[in-house]
């Protein structure tokens, strides 16, 4: 039996990306871990910290309410897009012309950049000029997301659902789209309802997209800053500030670096762990 021939030169090919992976995710985290030890006054010079910054964050009220907030906020848009998504997957059509209009107005919203839809739904919910806030107005609630916390939850709850709604959406079809016709045909042919379908055809054939899709929204309604950055501005008060727009306003507004760069550690952490967790569930549960 010949040994195999091994091309060293194919390493030239990758290690381009290696570098440009270095330079971009390794290099700057190194930054963050040593300014997270570290405290520092200016001119590069460091002081040893230690866990200090970490046990001052993991110990503040401001970091709870913060991760609070954050929690409460992904947890209503998964339990919100990814049925919604589901739903709308389902009156999609599989055949015809019509399913490449769909496929198109499905995805116009994921193209249009974060900042400007936090703009565009700042302009659409203002209650004086926006279209949203006057209608609501005018049907006789008092609605303004600017001084009120309520408003400014379901504006924000609201842009979210109408951006990323989409993914769940596409992600969903695919899943449909790739079920057999033979499965639907012996459905009919035993007999079975509407919902006997969804239940044991449609929706194990969509477990895996889902898995996908829940791990999607999860990270990046958990990693949320832009739109309700520009909607909002983390208010009225602090509201809507969530874990990004928080540390953003320690790290740059009062410039602590120590405690922004343990924050994120942190937050980066429980990210980390939470997307584990879910997809381990969500693995074993599709096992059994």
């Amino acid at each position: 039996m010949s040994d195999k021939t091994t091309n060293h030169k194919a390493w030239f090919l990758v290690a381009p990306v290696v570098a440009l992976v270095a330079f971009n995710a390794l290099i700057p985290l190194m930054t963050v871990v040593n300014y997270s030890v570290q405290e520092t006054f200016g001119d590069n010079v460091f002081f040893w910290e230690g866990v200090k910054w970490f046990e001052d964050v993991l110990h503040s009220e401001r970091f709870h309410a913060s991760l609070l907030r954050q929690l409460t906020f992904t947890g209503i848009i998964l339990v919100i897009e990814v049925p919604l998504g589901v739903a709308i997957a389902l009156t999609m059509p599989k055949k015809g012309p019509w399913v490449s209009v769909c496929l198109v107005l499905m995805a116009l919203p994921l193209l249009i950049p974060w900042n400007v839809v936090g703009a565009m739904w700042n302009i659409f919910a203002l209650p004086d000029i926006g279209l949203l806030g006057k209608m609501i107005n005018g049907l006789g609630f008092d609605y303004n997301f600017t001084q009120q916390p309520i408003a400014a939850w379901f504006t924000t709850i609201l842009m979210d659902v109408w951006h990323w709604t989409s993914l769940v959406t596409l992600l969903a079809y695919a899943g449909l789209c790739s079920i057999p016709d033979a499965y639907y045909q012996a459905a009919r042919i035993d007999g079975a309802s509407r919902w006997s379908v969804f239940r044991y055809i449609q929706l194990p054939k969509m477990k895996r997209v889902l898995t996908i899709a829940i791990l999607l929204r999860f990270m990046d309604s958990f990693m949320i800053y832009t739109e309700p950055f520009v909607l909002t501005g983390g208010g009225p008060g602090n509201t809507t500030t969530f874990l990004s727009i928080d540390l953003v306003k320690i790290a740059l507004g009062q410039f602590d670096l120590g405690p922004a760069a343990a924050m994120s550690l942190i937050y980066f952490l429980i990210i980390l762990v939470l997307s584990w967790i879910f997809y381990t569930l969500m693995m074993r549960n599709e096992e059994q």
